[in-house]
């Protein structure tokens, strides 16, 4: 398993926060000290145990979503071939926010070619939705107000590009609120891993074994009721 860490970007530590002023403009000389509770479920985040596949690194976050953002992006590489891509960012409002329920939002994007089997399936976006439901569920993560949406945009190519054969694209674009522990703190290691299983099961990857360390629940990508469509690609080693 390889560790979610890498080298921060900016002045602290890759954790950003951003105050507002008149007119909710955000003045980028200025930044709110740290909450101890954000500092700690960016650790989490850094700590996180992940499949070898997973290529992982620090990127600069939002500024404008909430008062401070911390940014993943992680690509699905098997040999020299990227498979799947995506951003996880983790949110925090302090003072709570009424549409999240909590005081932390994940907020994410999933991006994958598919081969024209899959994209043939009409229940192809349930499918995709029901993997990142049942990814967090598979690892025992109790979240709320879960939305999203599922896109697919297809390319046909012509003239000069006419012997590439039709492709698409499926794009997951989805936020939840993660459970807060009793010192206000989402386990957001294991949300992270749940988030990487999604990007190995939209890259076509099998389930990796069991993590002993993992708890209850991991290292495997299907839930109860989710609905596997063929890989996209040959039988990789997890």
């Amino acid at each position: 398993m390889a560790a979610a860490q890498g080298h921060f970007s900016d002045h602290s530590d890759g954790i950003r926060g951003t105050r507002k002023t008149a007119g909710d403009r955000v003045n980028p000389t200025e930044t709110n000290p740290v909450p101890p509770a954000f500092r700690r479920a960016v650790e989490g985040l850094r700590a996180a145990r992940l499949r070898p596949e997973i290529e992982v690194d620090p990127t600069r976050p939002p500024q404008r979503l909430a008062p401070h953002a911390y940014a993943l992006e992680a690509t699905v590489v098997a040999g020299e071939e990227d498979l799947a891509d995506g951003r996880l960012v983790l949110l925090h409002d302090p003072a709570g926010h009424d549409a999240w329920k909590g005081a932390f939002r994940l907020v994410t994007l999933v991006r994958a070619e598919l081969e024209p089997e899959m994209a043939a399936d009409p229940l192809l976006p349930e499918v995709c939705w029901s993997w990142l439901t049942g990814a967090l569920d598979a690892r025992g993560l109790s979240y709320g107000e879960a939305s999203g949406t599922v896109t697919m945009a297809g390319s046909h190519y012509f003239g000069g590009l006419a012997e590439r054969r039709p492709a698409t694209q499926i794009e997951i674009r989805a936020s939840w609120s993660p459970q807060e522990g009793p010192a206000g703190v989402p386990d957001t290691g294991a949300h992270l891993a749940a988030w990487c299983d999604l990007l190995c099961q939209v890259a076509g990857l099998p389930p990796a074994p069991a993590d002993p360390g993992a708890g209850p629940g991991a290292g495997t990508t299907s839930g109860a009721g989710v609905v596997s469509l063929p890989q996209r690609r040959g039988p990789q080693q997890a």
